[in-house]
């Protein structure tokens, strides 16, 4: 198993040191996160909590995810970067796979693209892109990105994009991952029929080996049974060792070492952060 520090809700100004020590720990790659703003007024829409709010504030930190994981890129050599998740239905198709092309060329192939469908309905809003149509749209969007990376003239005709044969360099090699967030069925559905990894909102010891359990039943569904599934799960609540061997047999490939903001209930310093990252190093990391 490996394991991947999560640095959503991180001070910006921390990323890059918090990057570099990672990769010295020994830790495989970094998630972020990604919202566009944080609304004054929010419907309480988050579908994992039991108060329907998420648990970010205002001073919640959401850097640009194409240029922080540029620079945690630019000074590491061999940590891998993922956003947990990029809310793809507010964004262009061409856009999207643009960027995602030239970061994972520039990072020499250790950027995936972690997507979800986004919960908060105020971004849809704001963006003037329908909310209750963001499911069919992410859908669309991968299609057309797939087609966009080939580096083939590619023409798209849908429900909500439309244009003629274009061709979008540079081009990715080999194709970029994606790996899809969220617990609802319907993600779990998409992961097994297109994604390469599947990214976890945080579970317990409990439901975790059932979502494994799912996404195994639904890839042989799909019949991508035998394909390798990269399946990314923070753990709430004190998970030992012995705990996150037997995930691993049950088919977890990475665990997440929950956001800095969780274990400080807020802000904290890069001191801070480096020392509960050593601390998880010597309990968990370099037993595997």
């Amino acid at each position: 198993m490996k394991f991947w520090q999560s640095i959503s809700w991180a001070e910006t100004d921390q990323l890059v040191d918090l990057a570099r020590f990672a990769e010295e720990l020994g830790f495989e790659g970094i998630i972020g996160s990604d919202h566009a703003f944080y609304p004054k007024e929010m419907a309480p829409g988050y579908p994992y909590s039991d108060t329907g709010y998420p648990p970010q504030t205002a001073e919640s930190e959401y850097p640009d995810m194409w240029t922080s994981c540029a620079a945690m890129a630019a000074v590491t050599s061999r940590l891998r970067l993922v956003c947990g998740v990029y809310v793809l239905p507010l964004r262009h198709p061409v856009e999207v796979a643009k960027q995602a092309a030239t970061l994972a060329i520039l990072s020499q192939g250790r950027f995936a693209l972690g997507v979800g469908t986004g919960w908060m309905k105020e971004e849809f809003d704001l963006y003037g892109v329908d909310f209750a149509s963001r499911g069919r749209r992410m859908d669309e969007m991968v299609e057309a990105m797939q087609g966009l990376w080939t580096g083939q003239f590619y023409e798209h005709h849908g429900e909500f994009f439309d244009w003629d044969p274009i061709v979008v360099s540079p081009t990715p090699s080999p194709p970029i991952p994606l790996y899809f967030g969220g617990a609802a069925p319907v993600a779990l559905r998409r992961t097994a029929r297109v994604g390469e990894g599947w990214i976890g909102v945080g579970n317990t010891l409990e439901d975790a080996p059932l979502v494994l359990g799912e996404l195994a039943r639904l890839r042989a569904e799909a019949g991508r049974g035998d394909e390798p599934l990269d399946t990314l799960v923070g753990l709430y609540g004190d998970v030992g060792l012995d705990d996150y061997r037997r995930l691993e047999d049950l088919g977890m490939t990475g665990g997440i070492h929950l956001p800095f903001w969780f274990a400080f209930d807020g802000p904290s310093s890069l001191g801070q952060k480096k020392r509960l990252m050593e601390g998880f190093a010597e309990r968990v990391l370099r037993h595997f």
